[in-house]
This record gives structure tokens, sequence and C-alpha cells, in this order.
């Protein structure tokens, strides 16, 4: 298939000396008013740049590589990738400084190649030896699978990818690297960022040698990943690690996935041996305690992180206030959202909070980002109110509206289930949400019609 290439030159009559726009005296032999204006008209072909053309093929052709992914020791960051990490792949990890972002992918790092992989772990920002003190600090021994590289030149980098021919290359940040074909831009300018990314990405989509590819990404103050929002339409995976240095918990989530479910959610804890998987989320979000043990001011809900069910235990403290304004004060809720539910107790649930302080937050410091949580909030707050335990073993998963009546919520089986295998007894839902087919063991299920239901039944 051709185009017309068209093309005004001004054409000297005396020397054809050509220009690009008109001048009185020609450059070329120096004669006033000989250049002329001429079309040139050229007939290219879309391949005349001499580039080679992929053979086409038939998508029932085509090999799938999705299932052939490389596994890690790492329970959590599996499930976060949908399975494990697929080897023609390039995800890109974001989080604030600190976080441990480097941390994770180091030991991914050490974990991969102790499976018989070569690892590449190309930084920008720190030198070899820096890099091999954390692993020190990490890791009581340290395989021979892993190489690191310090440099920021990306023609480097993939000068020494021919060389070792690794299965997993990683690169620590891809803001801090450039090419040398674009000097005019320093590291971390959009063209050098977009470039070297475009490079990474043929590396990993090599039909001769697929790689697995990991990039971090610098945040910037808006929590999201610095430079062009087309860095991350053009990498398969998004990876977010989010928790502040003061904090233990960690937690990774994807934004983006092209091999796998968005939003899938992964926990961790920082230790002084680097991010351990919290393979069951429930423990950490519960308080332990014995069984004669009370308690009064807590309330557990479920909710659904990810793919998975995740048991919570909501705190509540009402106190007698000594100003005009009581305070509202939620660490794991929205202000507007918390002002909402304590005027539905106090309209609905005739409890009155007009002279106290209302404190609310969650064991672990989770926050919450569904409406089940709300009737597991009101009945915290109410236990607090009336001084009275709620048992150990009970469970509420509802919205309430501002009618005070119960709200069916989304997956509530699955929620049930969870409740049913770590052996609770008792969970409170909206009236006529159940299937009739839900089969449990342990546990009974209250479908009530109203949040006065809730309160009369739990505290009787």
């Amino acid at each position: 298939m051709f185009f017309i290439k068209i093309k005004t030159v001004f054409r000297c009559s005396s020397c054809g000396y050509e220009a690009s726009k008109w001048v009185g005296c020609c450059p070329g032999c120096s004669q006033w008013n000989t250049l002329e204006e001429i079309t040139i008209e050229a007939k290219k072909s879309k391949t005349s740049s001499g580039r080679s053309v992929k053979k086409i093929a038939r998508l029932t052709e085509i090999k799938a590589v999705n299932s052939d992914r490389i596994q890690t020791g790492i329970n959590e960051f599996n499930r976060v990738m949908g399975g494990g990490i697929v080897r023609d792949s390039i995800t890109i990890i974001t989080a604030k400084p600190g976080a441990g972002k480097s941390t994770l992918l180091l030991q991914v790092a050490a974990d991969v190649a102790s499976r018989g992989y070569k690892v590449l772990y190309a930084s920008g920002e720190e030198s070899e030896s820096q890099i091999k003190n954390r692993a020190d600090r990490l890791f009581d021994k340290i395989g021979t699978g892993v190489w690191v590289y310090s440099d920021n030149s990306m023609d480097n980098v993939l000068a020494v990818v021919g060389q070792i021919d690794p299965d997993l290359v990683i690169v620590d940040s891809i803001q801090t690297f450039v090419l040398d074909d674009f000097p005019g831009s320093r590291a971390g300018s959009p063209t050098q960022t977009m470039e070297c990314a475009n490079e990474l990405l043929k590396l990993a989509k090599d039909p001769l040698k697929p790689r697995a590819v990991f990039l971090v990404g610098q945040m910037n103050k808006s929590e999201e990943i610095a430079g062009l929002r087309a860095l991350e339409h053009l990498v398969d995976a998004v990876l977010i690690l989010d928790g502040d240095n003061e904090e233990e918990l960690r937690g990774l989530s994807v934004s983006k996935n092209r091999f796998g479910s968005t939003w899938e959610r992964g926990y961790f804890s920082m230790t002084e041996s680097g991010l351990v998987s919290i393979d069951n989320p429930s423990e950490f979000f519960m308080t332990s305690r014995d069984e004669n043990e009370k308690v009064s001011g807590c309330a557990l809900t479920v909710v659904k992180d990810g793919s998975r069910p995740i048991i919570v235990e909501i705190e509540s403290l009402v106190s007698k206030t000594f100003t005009p304004y009581p305070s509202r004060i939620g660490e794991c809720v929205r202000r507007e959202q918390l002002n909402t539910l304590i005027s539905i107790l106090e309209q609905r649930g005739k409890i009155s909070l007009y002279d106290k302080d209302v404190v609310i937050k969650t064991t672990g410091g989770l926050k919450f980002k569904e409406q089940t949580v709300n009737l597991a909030i009101i009945m915290s707050i109410v236990s607090s109110v009336f001084d009275k335990e709620i048992p150990n073993d009970t469970a509420f998963i509802a919205d309430v509206g501002l009618t005070g009546e119960l709200k069916k919520v989304p997956s509530l089986e699955m929620r049930i289930r969870e409740l049913d295998r770590r052996g609770f007894k008792r969970a409170y839902v909206a009236k006529n949400t159940i299937a009739p087919a839900l089969d449990t063991k342990n546990i009974e299920v209250a479908e009530l019609k109203s949040l006065q239901d809730v309160i009369k039944h739990v505290f009787k």
C-alpha cells in the first residue's frame, strides 16, 4: 500500500540550489531573484523504511504463555500477581519512599534465583555495596543466581542482559536511567522514562527469549507514579505498596493486571528480615481473647479484600464530652460516613449521643472501603454506650439505611462461610438475603429487619 508525500521547496534556476523557504539572494550562486517554488511528489510504501515485518499468525495458532508462570515462595506476592510471575510480562511497582518496594523486589529476586532462574538487579540509585548490605541483612544465605549492576545507562543494562541472559530483570528505578540516543533529555524526563520503558518492553516481549521485567516507579506527592500516565498503559501490571515507615503492616495491591484480577491485595509485616507474608490476615485484624474475657466496645465484621474475605474487629470508645461540640473521630472511615451512622443510631436506634465523644478504629489499622461494615460500626458504638460486651463468636454483616433498615451486601454467602469456617456461632444480616441452599456447620444466621431489632436481640 502506498501514500503520496508532497513537499514544497525553492530551487535556484541558475545553480540548482534548494532552500526550504524563499530568499532574495541565492546562497549558492549569490544571484538575485532566481529561487522558484516547486512541488516534489514522492511515492513511498509503508514499509519503505526497511523494517522487517513480523509474520502474521492466526489467533488459534498462537501459543499462550499466560499459564507458564514463575512461582515464588512469597504467597501474598503470588496472590497479587494472579498466581505467579508471567515470563513475558513487564510490571511496575510504586510506593512512598521507605515503604519497602526495593526490599520486596530483592526478596523476590533471591527467591526466584533459588529456584534455578537467573536474575539481574539493575539499580540507578544504589551502589552494589549498598544492595549487598541490604541482602546480608535480609538473608542468611545468598544464592549465586542474582547479578547486581549499578549504573544509570540503559544501554549498558541492555548490554549486560545480553551477556548473562537473565530470566528476570529488575530495574530500580526507571526514572533514574537514560538512553544515549537522547542526549538532550535528563534522567526522569518523560522522554527518557518512556524510551527506557519501551526498550524494556521489547526485551520482555522478545518471542525468542521472553523475560519477566519489573520496574520500580517513583511516587509523586499525589501518590501516583511519577511521570506520564502512558507509563501505566505500557506495562502489564501496576503494583502499589502502601504503608508508612512507622507502621508494621504493608499492603500490596494491583490496580492493573493483564494476567489476573485487578485490586487483588496481599498483606505483609515489615520486620528486620524484610517483608513477611501475612497468609491469614484475619488473625492480624482481630484481638485474641480468652473465652471468659469480656470487653465492651468491640464488634466483628467481614470485609472482602480482593478475592478473599477477612474478619475485622472494630473498636469504639464513647465518653462524655466537656465541649459544646462533641468529637467524632474515625481512623478507618470517612468523617461524613461516621457522622451519618451516628445520626442513624440517634434517630432510629433511640440512643442519644449529643453529649458524647465518639472514637472508632480498627485492629491493625485497616481502612474500610465498603458499606458492609456499617452495622458493625454502629453495634460497636452501642456496646460502648451500654458498657456491655458482644460475644467474640458473633459478627455483623449488613449496611444500614437512613430508615434504620438493614440492607443486603455483596458476596454475603462467601462472608458467612468464612465465619463458619473460623468457628463463629452467630451472624446478623438483613432479612430475606440468604439463599436457602446455604450449607453451614457451626453458625446460626439471624435475619433481622431493622437496627432496633439487632440492638434488642444482642442486648436482650
